[in-house]
C-alpha cells in the first residue's frame, strides 16, 4: 500500500473514530441525565422517613395524653359526686381542692393535646407531600430511564456500525499503528495525525529540525511528532506561511531534537506511550 493512501485512509480512521468517541462520552453522559432527580428522590425518601418517626412520636404522645386526660376528667367527675355527701367544711376543702386540682391538671393536658393534634396534622400533611411528590419522582424516573435505554441502544447501534467502517479503513494497516493511532486520537482531542507546515508541527506548534522535517517530507514511513506523538505527513505551506522559523533552523537535524526534548517530555508523558514511542518510526510495506 502507498504511503499517500496509507495517510488517506488513517485520515479517514481518524474521522470515523473521533464520531464513535463522541457517542461513546454521550452513552457515559446518558445516566447523568437522571442523576439529580434520582438525588432528589433520595432526599424526599429520607424525609419521608425521618417524618414517619416524628409522626410516630407525636401519635404515641397524643395516645397517651389523651390517656391522661380522661383520667383527669374522671377524677374531677367522681370528685363532684362527693359533692353532696360531705358534711364538714373540712372535707367540703379538702374535696374542693381535689376538683380544682383535677379541673386545671385537666385544662392543662387538654391544652398540650391540642398542640400535639396540631403538630400531628402538620406532620401528616408533610408526610402526604412526600408521598406524592415520591411517586411523581419514580412515574418520571421510570418514563425518563426507558426513553435513556432507548437512545442508548440506539447510539450503541451507531458505534457498533461506525466500527465496522473503521475496520474497513484500517484494512491493511499495521495494527499496532493503529491501536497507537487510537490511543492518540483519544488523548489529543480528536487528532492523530496531522500536516508539517514548513517547519513546524500543526498538532502541538512545535519547531522540528530540517533533517526531520526532510523525512517527512519524503513520505516513505510513518512518523510520529516526538513532542506530541501525533503521526505527520508533509503539507506544503501557503506562501510566507512559517517563514519567519526558516532562519532559525534551517541548518538544524535530527540531533536538534536532543535542544526540545526536555520540554516535550512533559507533554508526550500525557499520551500513555512508552517513551520509545514518542520519536519513533514505522515502516509501512508496500502492497
Amino acid at each position: 500500500m502507498l504511503m499517500e493512501e496509507v495517510f488517506e485512509r488513517l485520515r479517514e480512521y481518524q474521522e470515523i473514530l473521533t464520531k464513535r468517541v463522541a457517542i461513546e462520552h454521550e452513552v457515559e453522559d446518558i445516566p447523568k441525565a437522571l442523576t439529580a432527580q434520582e438525588e432528589l428522590l433520595s432526599r424526599v425518601r429520607k424525609s419521608y422517613v425521618e417524618r414517619r418517626e416524628e409522626f410516630d412520636g407525636i401519635e404515641a404522645r397524643v395516645k397517651d395524653l389523651r390517656g391522661q386526660l380522661a383520667e383527669a376528667e374522671a377524677a374531677r367527675e367522681a370528685a363532684e359526686k362527693q359533692m353532696d355527701s360531705i358534711s364538714t367544711q373540712r372535707e367540703y376543702e379538702a374535696l374542693n381542692k381535689e376538683i380544682r386540682d383535677a379541673t386545671d391538671r385537666e385544662h392543662q393536658l387538654r391544652k398540650d393535646l391540642q398542640k400535639e393534634e396540631r403538630v400531628l396534622a402538620e406532620v401528616e400533611e408533610l408526610m402526604r407531600k412526600d408521598e406524592s411528590m415520591i411517586n411523581l419522582q419514580e412515574t418520571e424516573i421510570a418514563e425518563k430511564s426507558t426513553k435513556i435505554n432507548l437512545e442508548r441502544d440506539s447510539k450503541l447501534g451507531e458505534i457498533k456500525s461506525l466500527r465496522t467502517e473503521e475496520d474497513r479503513a484500517s484494512e491493511g494497516i499495521e495494527k499496532e499503528i493503529i491501536f497507537k493511532f487510537e490511543r492518540i486520537i483519544r488523548n489529543k482531542q480528536g487528532l492523530g495525525i496531522v500536516p508539517v507546515k514548513g517547519y513546524v508541527c500543526t498538532g502541538c506548534y512545535m519547531i522540528l529540525p530540517a533533517q526531520f522535517v526532510n523525512e517527512v517530507r519524503s513520505g516513505n514511513k510513518i512518523i510520529f511528532c516526538p513532542y506530541c506523538s501525533r503521526i505527520l505527513y508533509h503539507q506544503e505551506a501557503e506562501e510566507g506561511e512559517g517563514d519567519e522559523l526558516f532562519v532559525d533552523i534551517e541548518s538544524g537535524s535530527l540531533s536538534d531534537l536532543e535542544d526540545y526534548a526536555e520540554e516535550g517530555e512533559e507533554e508526550g508523558e500525557d499520551d500513555g506511550f512508552e517513551d520509545g514511542d514518542k520519536d519513533s518510526s514505522m515502516d509501512e510495506r508496500d502492497e
